[in-house]
Order: C-alpha cells, then sequence, then structure tokens
C-alpha cells in the first residue's frame, strides 16, 4: 500500500481544508495516509488578537503534529501553507529546517511531492509559495507531481497547475466545493505517482 504523509501548517482553517481534502483523494486512490500539522510558533497574543485564528488553533488540537519520521515513512509528501509575503509561513519553513538528516541520508529522495497554498486574494503568491515549495522539493532530490491541467475539474478551481490554491478574501473556511475537489483530485494524483515511482 503507497504511504502518503500530508504535512501543513493552517492559521485560520483555508490550509487546513485543502489538507484533509488532499488527504481524503489520496486514501481514495487506496493510499495509507497520515494528516499532520506542523506546530504552532506564533505567540499567544497574536493568535489571540485574530478570534478566527484562535477558534482554528483550538479546534485542530487533536491533529497529530508532524515530525521528520512521517516523512521518512512516506512514499509520497505533500507540503501546504498560507503565504506569507509570497512564501511559505514561517511555522512550515520551520518543520522544513528539521529535516536536514532525513536530507543529508538521501531518505526524501525519489518519492512523490506536490504542494498546496492560500492567500487572501488570488494575487496574493499562491504560485510563487507553491514554487519555493517546489525548490525545496529539487533539493530533497523529490519527483515533483503537480495537477498540470491533467483534468478538466482544475479549471474551475482556477486553473493552477502548480497546486491547489485558495483565494480566501480574508474569510476563515472559505474553500469553494470547486477548490476542495481538485486538493482530492491533486491527492488521488500524488498517490498514484507515488505508487508507480516507488514500485
Amino acid at each position: 500500500m503507497t504511504k502518503i504523509a500530508v504535512v501543513y501548517y493552517s492559521s485560520t482553517g483555508n490550509t487546513h481544508q485543502i489538507a484533509q481534502a488532499l488527504a481524503q483523494g489520496a486514501e481514495d486512490a487506496g493510499a495509507e495516509v497520515r494528516l499532520r500539522r506542523v506546530a504552532e510558533t506564533a505567540p499567544d497574543a497574536a493568535i489571540d488578537a485574530n478570534p478566527a485564528w484562535r477558534a482554528h488553533a483550538d479546534s485542530v488540537a487533536d491533529v497529530p503534529l508532524a515530525t521528520p519520521d512521517d516523512l521518512e515513512w512516506a512514499d509520497g509528501y505533500a507540503l501546504g501553507t498560507p503565504t506569507r509575503f509570497g512564501t511559505p509561513s514561517a511555522q512550515l519553513k520551520g518543520f522544513i529546517d528539521t529535516l536536514g538528516g532525513l536530507w543529508a541520508t538521501g531518505k526524501l529522495a525519489n518519492r512523490g511531492a506536490t504542494a498546496f497554498t492560500s492567500a487572501q486574494n488570488t494575487h496574493g503568491g499562491n504560485e510563487s509559495t507553491i514554487l519555493t515549495l517546489f525548490n525545496v522539493f529539487s533539493h530533497f532530490g523529490a519527483v515533483i507531481v503537480p495537477p498540470g491541467y491533467t483534468d478538466p475539474l482544475l479549471f474551475a478551481a482556477g486553473g493552477n497547475p502548480y497546486g491547489t490554491s485558495v483565494a480566501s478574501g480574508g474569510d476563515a473556511d472559505a474553500a469553494s466545493d470547486a477548490a476542495l475537489a481538485a486538493a482530492r483530485y491533486q491527492g488521488r494524483r500524488l498517490a498514484e505517482i507515488s505508487a508507480k515511482i516507488t514500485s
């Protein structure tokens, strides 16, 4: 059975929604999936200043925290993050920075890898954030698995060939049905391609 790790950071819930849908798509393709969030590193004062952030942080307290072991276990992995000035969040970057040991021993190489994101608006850095994660995957020696334009349903979700992205408009849990369908497709594709890579 193909093993997929979906590792993400979400502050108000949009990236969490995509992560859940992507994990579901991988499961629908027959994969065993670990859905993991990275640790919150923002101070409580910052979180408490935004009620949506606090509500989301409290609601995902039972989602297991990601560890490097989750990526070592996986045949393929997906990383997700809200965009921060066109780049990944500090929380996800902090997790990536713990992976040096696995990288140095080649344990992240030759696996499927994909990415997803959210931003307040369509041109708020979605594509550049995913492309930044593609740089990370290249250093890992992973096989990047973008959705491309491999299914017509992707156009209804905005047509991002790099990965599922959501323009939240500043709202929490704003992923549309079309975006969630695109994320499920991306998860299925990751599982299917990862199975071919590792067979």
